[in-house]
């Protein structure tokens, strides 16, 4: 497989699970304000669907295929400081995947303590791990 074709799969797969983890915490939002057992049945299948439907294989393939890239680039890619960087926040955003799976597992027991707002401000950290990780690879300033 050619390089090109692995960056092509790997950013798409990259935007696919970002895209997902902008939307379960939104979903946490408004599952946190529903009030009624309907919506909250609701949200609890619109949560796991989403989890497991896509944005875990999602992340799985944006693993593989940045891991398969590295790989192939490593004698390179060992020595650059911004690619470091960027694997630490790799595993940080799938620290936050897991998150993620805790609060839908409360939601599902009926057991979260959480409110909206809290939801609204987990929401934006994928934000700020997008905009470092697409700065480190484009501008590599280290």
């Amino acid at each position: 497989m050619s390089f090109t074709v692995l960056k092509t799969l790997h950013l798409v797969s990259m935007v696919s699970w970002f895209a997902a983890l902008f939307y379960l915490p939104r979903l946490f939002v408004y599952h946190a304000s529903a009030t009624d057992k309907i919506s909250q049945d609701r949200f609890v299948i619109m949560e796991r669907k989403l989890y497991r439907g896509i944005m875990t294989p999602a992340m799985i393939a944006t693993l593989v295929f940045g891991l398969w890239m590295a790989v192939l680039n490593w004698g390179y890619l060992k020595t650059q400081g911004w690619f470091h960087t960027k694997m630490v926040l790799a595993v940080l955003l799938i620290g936050y995947h897991h998150v993620c799976l805790a609060h839908l597992k409360r939601f599902a027991r009926g057991e979260n303590k959480k409110s909206h707002v809290y939801f609204r401000w987990f929401n934006e950290v994928p934000v700020i791990f997008l905009l470092l990780m697409v700065a480190l690879a484009v501008i590599r300033p280290f």
